[in-house]
């Protein structure tokens, strides 16, 4: 960690800057094919020519090799006559896609969402502040990919929100990311899979008047304009994406940031405790908050750290990009083993980290290109218990 920014030292203050950031600043920061897609086609890459399998009812698809965009004419007929999104079908972006890696096709903005399957990828880079992070368009373009990739989410169906974005509804504003999780929510039924990810600055502040934080604070995730428009807390996550998920709507989320153990505030966390994987209550003693319910649904979310600690990034794993380490295991994690399970995910996430402290080599080279120790303990939450060593990821 960089020596000019300290983090939080006791749980009566905080200090607000803590993710590692690439200045040396810190700041407080299966494959899988869903049951409705059974049938399947070959589709040509439009750039490097490569062939691949895909559903039928996927109408665009992102090339694992080059990572060009190619449009299926018979998927994306099929999208129009299922009336799933085709009106925010948007050509332009899917062309800018396919000759710029760094490009994404995300909706229209659109009081409707499209299909049964969407997403809101956020990534902040703090571009042109002392805090600034390189790592966060980086974890974005991946997780991108995993979607489409390993959970057959057509592309059309994720929005993105960097600051790279030409169209300003898209650029990671505390408003557009508000906005953003509202139509990720809006009309879902059953059936649906939602999935939010954040990667940039997590902090934490004082609790509210309601008392529902076991340690009397507030986590929160900080848009680019945080310092002039507010952070967004947990309470007003929970409020606006967990509290109206109807019941059979299922939604993910993973926060890589600092102090994100219980952004999304789920009534139960897995954990180990005095060395054994289990579930614990998240609620405060003798209290049951209604905020922490979800409208049937269910809620799971996996978080890069604990609550009181910090997120790391590094360029280890890409020569010199950089990565959010809980976005990049994870992502490496779920590629590698097919069908994996939520408890193998988190077991494994802890092994890999655990790892690289133990290595020899973490004192010189890698500390250097970690910028600090890695003390962290990735999360998982969810709004019910349920079997984490027999059920699948999503």
């Amino acid at each position: 960690m960089g020596d000019r920014l300290k983090a939080r030292k006791s749980k009566s203050s905080y200090f607000p800057f803590t993710r590692n950031s690439t200045d040396g600043a810190c700041f407080d920061h299966h494959k899988f094919l869903s049951s409705k897609h059974t049938m399947e086609k070959e589709l040509a890459c439009i750039r490097c020519k490569r062939k691949f399998v895909v559903p039928t009812k996927i109408g665009t698809y992102r090339c694992c090799e080059c990572q060009g965009v190619s449009k299926s004419i018979s998927g994306y007929k099929q999208l129009r006559e299922n009336s799933l999104g085709a009106k925010f079908f948007n050509q332009d972006q899917l062309h800018n896609a396919s000759t710029n890696a760094t490009s994404f096709s995300s909706p229209l903005l659109s009081t409707t969402p499209t299909g049964n399957k969407r997403a809101v990828l956020c990534g902040v880079s703090y571009s042109r502040r002392r805090y600034r992070l390189k790592g966060t368009v980086n974890d974005v373009v991946n997780m991108n990919s995993l979607l489409v990739e390993n959970f057959a989410f057509p592309i059309q169906s994720i929005r993105v929100l960097t600051e790279e974005q030409k169209d300003p509804n898209l650029i990671p504003t505390r408003r557009n990311i508000v906005e953003s999780l509202k139509w990720l929510v809006k009309d879902c039924q059953s059936g649906d899979s939602l999935v939010f990810y954040f990667s940039g600055h997590g902090m934490q502040q004082l609790a509210d008047d309601k008392e529902d934080e076991i340690d009397g604070l507030d986590e929160t995730i900080c848009p680019v304009d945080f310092i002039r428009e507010g952070m967004i807390t947990d309470n007003e996550i929970n409020s606006t994406i967990v509290e109206p998920l109807k019941n059979g709507v299922k939604l993910h989320a993973i926060i890589d940031a600092c102090h994100s153990g219980t952004t999304l505030d789920l009534m139960h966390v897995y954990k180990k405790d005095n060395g054994n994987w289990k579930w614990m209550n998240n609620n405060p003693p003798g209290t049951e908050p209604v905020t922490k319910r979800t409208n049937g649904g269910t809620a799971i979310c996996f978080s890069a750290c604990e609550d009181s600690q910090l997120a790391a990034d590094t360029a280890a794993f890409g020569g010199k990009e950089m990565n959010g380490v809980m976005t990049y295991l994870l992502a490496k994690i779920i590629r590698e083993h097919s069908g994996i399970t939520y408890a193998s995910l988190l077991e494994k996430l802890h092994e890999d980290i655990a790892k690289i402290q133990r290595s020899k080599h973490f004192s010189g080279f890698l500390r250097r290109i970690f910028h600090r120790r890695i003390d962290q303990d990735p999360l998982l939450s969810a709004s019910e218990k349920f079997d984490v060593r027999t059920r699948i990821l999503f």
